[in-house]
């Protein structure tokens, strides 16, 4: 089973100029997995992306690696 924590925390410490201010937390909402990531202010921007393209990608990748599994995560981008 693919663990989505470890995903999100992956490819976010590898997208941004702080990779030790990445903080990845997960939580449980109806029903759906929440993960929360945190990052420095000043890489907020590259998380996100030009018209939130980066964002996106990151959720439709979270997206995939859970539909076996049948999980729905949810992924919320947070400025630390």
């Amino acid at each position: 089973m693919v663990d989505p924590f470890l995903i999100v925390r992956h490819l976010a410490r590898s997208l941004v100029d702080k990779p030790d201010a990445v903080k990845v937390s997960e939580s449980s909402r109806d029903g759906a997995v929440v993960i929360e990531l945190r990052v420095a202010p000043d890489d907020l921007g590259k998380v996100i992306g030009r018209r939130g393209q980066t964002a996106r990608a990151l959720r439709t990748v979270l997206s995939a690696a859970t539909a076996v599994s049948g999980q729905r995560v949810l992924l919320n981008i947070v400025e630390d």
